[in-house]
């Protein structure tokens, strides 16, 4: 075990967790501290993180989660947790989708620091423009479902956060503000899980050869666990007492830094 190595988990564990469910892209602040920090660590281990953000989903709506899996082997389509089940297939396909075709692409061009820079200043655009919303319904439609998902799978653009879009987007569609929390992160799941296997399956190898082993994962993923929760647990917070839209100043005040930084020559 290496300990530069693990003290950089525990860091990018850190920002992992704070960043993945607050509306500021996980993935950029990863990106944005490894090029400051002078690291370069394979995606897979970016994904790694993502485990303990993910069981920190399953923690936080473990109740809704229940109800679904109960339905899902009832074959029960009808109640309120059972029409989530097609709606959360219907809005994964287009999320799919669009990881398969522009992932690689998005890799080649995610460690630059200026293309992060302009989609954090553009989701902080859309964070604020949240501020108009009003809501209408708890009723979520086929088509709803369908932009969630294309939202979602944009959102692999490091500085363009998930959380952020698809709970934006879903407020100016007029959906009801605790109806968009939660469908936005049960939506995550079967997203976070694909990419984390297909990443494995693609990168393992590397992961390998990078001095990351087993401990270092396992405390990066418990740190962006225990931090994550606390995170999820504020976002929540923010949704319910309408602040929601605040996040868009953190936005656009890093964006425009990370550009002054990249034009003069950071």
């Amino acid at each position: 075990m290496d300990p530069i190595n693990l003290i950089r988990t525990i860091i990018l564990g850190t920002i992992q967790g704070i960043t993945e469910w607050l509306p500021i892209s996980s993935t950029g602040h990863l990106r944005i501290a490894e090029h400051f920090l002078n690291l370069t660590i394979p995606i897979l281990f970016d994904v790694t993180l993502h485990i303990g953000t993910l069981i920190v989903v399953f923690a936080f709506f473990r109740k809704d989660i229940k109800n679904i899996l109960s339905a899902l082997i009832r074959l029960d389509f009808r109640t309120e947790y059972g029409q989530l089940i097609p709606l959360i297939i219907v809005g994964t396909i287009p999320t799919a989708l669009i990881g398969l075709v522009a992932s690689d692409a998005i890799e080649n061009i995610s460690h630059n620091i200026l293309p992060i820079a302009i989609a954090l200043i553009l989701s902080g655009i859309l964070l604020y423009s949240s501020k108009t919303a009003r809501e209408k319904t708890d009723n979520i439609s086929y088509q709803t479902a369908v932009i969630f998902g294309i939202v979602q799978g944009i959102a692999i653009m490091p500085g363009i956060s998930r959380s952020g879009t698809t709970i934006a987007v879903a407020l100016l569609l007029g959906l009801k503000r605790e109806k968009a929390f939660k469908f936005s992160f049960l939506l995550s799941i079967p997203s976070i899980i694909g990419a984390l296997g297909l990443t494995v399956y693609k990168y393992h190898a590397i992961l390998a050869s990078t001095g990351f082993g087993g401990i270092e994962i396992l405390v990066g993923a418990t740190f962006a666990m225990t931090v994550g929760y606390l995170a999820l647990k504020l976002l929540h917070k923010t949704i319910t007492e309408k602040k929601f839209h605040l996040f868009a100043f953190y936005c656009w005040l890093l964006g425009t830094a990370l550009v002054v930084l990249t034009l003069s020559g950071f």
